[in-house]
């Protein structure tokens, strides 16, 4: 075990037994730590339900390749913490080491003096630390929950705030309608600072634009002040400056259009003249993130498989990243037909029939699992009986490597989609890189 991972559960035992959403405990500590929150490149402040993860790394990967440092904080990790604290440099940023990272939770733990702190505050301190001692560009920041009152929420005035789609999740904490939840997300909206609104539903659109006039945020809003959409294998970005004509985004996926134009969208509201469209296009071309869609290449788990098979990876968990995922996966089907094997895990916290039900219709098989190590996890029984209750054929499977054995029985050679939980994307990583599965820390704490 990392020095780094024994710290980390030293602090996990300082997390309330109930977590009441709010700044107070946050404030606290950055005062003792010198309000590092105060000394940060400009911020680009992201939030939203889907599609955070990806829009990040489309701003990163532009900045990055107009020579620019970015500093970039996401959450949660998958594999290990160390993912979450990217720091900046010119021509590409770097996660940030064992020994920096011992040393700055070792200093937020001492400033913390033992009081109460969910896990997410405490290191969500540290990256503030980090980020204020190394310069830079800019610091992309995801927030970690809703957003008024998430611990990433005491940045003063940001350079400009981000709202992706938002749908239901985490309504424990963020209201049952979608309203309840855009108001949470619209909690980053600052005065006088722009803010970009991806695709939403109307009843969330309608609140962010109710929230955004209380505080006197101007607002740039997907398909009113920017349009986004694929034009003859192309990507065609249009605002009020002009029309862009970009190559598709390397991540996969329909959605991917929406996340792509989001982010164009923010860096073209940054008026930054480094940053020009052959940066953008170049972002596009190399943006990379991990389980989002992702295609499985060499690896451990490819001996589990005939080699003709194909095996895929996405952490998505709620109805509309299986709506999404769904529609990816039959587009897929259309050019390269494959029986499509699901490997589904997934949290007793989430919507499983929701999730589960787009992909009736296009499914051969679901293989149905018990996420290892996770408290939460729903028995792979119970997953089964929700998948044929939406007319598909389901079977339970004792582990990761039990359920790729199965759907390898299935011909002509499948299309294999592992599915349903961040947490078991991380174990799936590992174990595809050689990694023990038991060593991967927690992907969720929050």
């Amino acid at each position: 075990m990392a020095v780094s991972d024994a710290i980390l559960k030293r602090l996990l035992s300082l997390h309330p037994k109930i977590i009441d959403l709010s700044l107070e405990r946050m404030w606290r500590i950055l005062a003792r730590l010198g309000d590092p929150q105060e000394k940060l490149p400009p911020v680009l402040h992201v939030a939203g339900t889907n599609g955070k993860g990806s829009t990040v790394t489309y701003l990163r990967s532009a900045m990055e390749a107009a020579g620019l440092a970015v500093h970039c904080y996401t959450s949660p990790h998958l594999v290990k913490f160390h993912e979450r604290i990217r720091l900046g440099k010119t021509g590409g940023g770097d996660l940030i080491s064992e020994s920096a990272l011992n040393t700055l939770l070792e200093e937020c733990e001492a400033a913390n003096g033992g009081e109460p702190i969910t896990f997410f505050e405490i290191t969500t301190a540290a990256a503030f630390l980090a980020f204020a001692r190394h310069p830079a560009d800019y610091l992309v920041l995801e927030v970690g929950l809703g957003g008024r009152l998430d611990a990433t929420n005491v940045i003063a005035k940001p350079a400009i705030s981000i709202i992706t789609t938002i749908d239901y999740d985490h309504q424990q904490f963020l209201g049952n309608t979608l309203t309840e939840i855009a108001r949470e997300k619209a909690g980053i909206l600052k005065r006088d600072v722009a803010a970009v609104i991806a695709p939403q539903p109307d009843e969330a659109r309608d609140e962010i634009e109710y929230c955004a006039a209380q505080v006197g945020a101007p607002l740039l809003i997907a398909n009113q002040d920017w349009q986004v959409y694929e034009q003859h294998g192309r990507l065609v970005y249009q605002d009020e400056s002009g029309l862009l004509d970009l190559p598709l985004p390397q991540l996969p996926g329909r959605h991917q259009i929406d996340n792509a134009g989001t982010a164009i969208a923010a860096l073209r509201s940054l008026d930054d003249a480094r940053i020009g469209e052959s940066h953008i296009a170049q972002g596009l071309k190399t943006a990379s993130w991990p389980a989002r869609m992702q295609r499985l290449g060499p690896g451990e788990l490819w001996s589990l498989i005939p080699k003709e098979s194909e095996l895929w990876l996405d952490g998505g968990h709620n109805p509309s990243a299986g709506r999404a995922l769904a529609r990816a996966f039959s587009e897929l089907n259309e050019r390269v037909s494959r029986p499509l094997v699901l490997i589904w895990g997934m949290l007793n916290t989430k919507a499983t029939d929701d999730f589960i039900a787009p992909f009736s219709g296009i499914t051969h098989r679901v293989v149905t699992l018990t996420i290892p190590e996770e408290e939460n996890a729903v028995p792979a029984r119970d997953l089964a009986e929700t998948a044929r209750r939406q007319g598909l054929s389901a079977e339970t499977a004792d582990s990761l490597e039990d359920a790729l054995k199965q759907a390898a029985h299935i011909t002509p050679a499948p299309r294999i989609l592992i599915l349903g939980s961040l947490y078991l994307a991380g174990r799936v990583l590992a174990g595809h890189s050689g990694e023990p599965m038991s060593q991967v820390s927690g992907a969720g704490r929050r």
